[in-house]
């Protein structure tokens, strides 16, 4: 059967022809650098779809090691807001000085996982680290 002009126009899938035939060594030399090739690409996919959970491992694993430091080494009452008199204005327990914290970095890092952008909240939650580390600084140093 001869194509006609409408059946050759609205074909979607045109068979292709070979432009250039490769000789066999060429072909089977590349086809183990193929296989590292998508092995790479696969890889560099799952660690950008992973990328929140990458960056939320160290600065969750620090938001807990300063909680428990934090528990053991802060004294009964911390003192907030620490006056130019070297006096404090206010006074929490312990345990809200090592729960507050903590409760902000994982708010941050929640939001990370929410968020497109995940640099952002996750750039707040290792700023929030710092919270833990200026009351042990005030509270075990005080001017």
């Amino acid at each position: 059967m001869k194509e006609s002009g409408t059946e050759k126009k609205w074909n979607l899938f045109p068979k292709k022809e070979k432009a250039v035939s490769t000789p066999e060594s060429v072909a089977e030399g590349k086809k183990p650098l193929g296989h590292v090739v998508e092995v790479l690409r696969i890889l560099c996919i799952v660690i950008w779809r992973l990328r929140a959970v990458f960056m939320a491992i160290p600065v969750g694993f620090a938001a807990l090691w300063l909680a428990s430091y934090n528990s053991e080494h802060l004294p009964v009452l911390v003192g907030i807001d620490l006056q130019t008199t070297g006096e404090f204005a206010r006074h929490i327990s312990r345990q809200s000085a090592v729960t507050w914290p903590l409760i902000i970095t994982g708010a941050c890092l929640v939001m990370t996982f929410l968020s497109r952008k995940n640099l952002y909240p996750w750039l707040i939650s290792v700023f929030s680290l710092a919270i833990p580390v200026l009351l042990l600084i005030t509270n075990m140093y005080p001017a």
